[in-house]
């Protein structure tokens, strides 16, 4: 089997599998406690994602000296509560990250 068809089939039951969750289950197995409870998902998610990229180095130790990723998060972070806009707050991380690395 070549390399991109062990992709393709890798993707498509990566695909089918959280695809199933969200078509099998019916909205009216939920009540509104557990509705409440499951929005708060995608936050507490969020935070784990981001940390390591942001903190750690590429040996897995926290980097907190010269990390300018830490001030282009902080920019980003301020951008996304006053503008609300995700675009904007990612292209203003991007934008502020490069610029502290090219430019200072």
């Amino acid at each position: 089997m070549s390399n991109l068809a062990l992709i393709i089939y890798c993707g498509l039951i990566t695909f089918l599998t959280r695809f199933s969750m969200i078509a099998l289950l019916k909205k009216e197995m939920f009540n509104d406690r557990i509705r409440e409870v499951l929005s708060y998902v995608p936050s507490a998610i969020f935070p784990a994602i981001i940390f390591p990229a942001i903190f750690l180095n590429n040996s897995g130790f926290i980097q907190l000296d010269d990390n300018p990723k830490i001030l282009a998060s902080i920019i980003a972070m301020i951008i996304g509560v006053f503008s609300k806009n995700v675009l904007a707050t990612i292209f203003s991380g991007l934008f502020s990250y490069w610029t502290i690395i090219f430019i200072f």
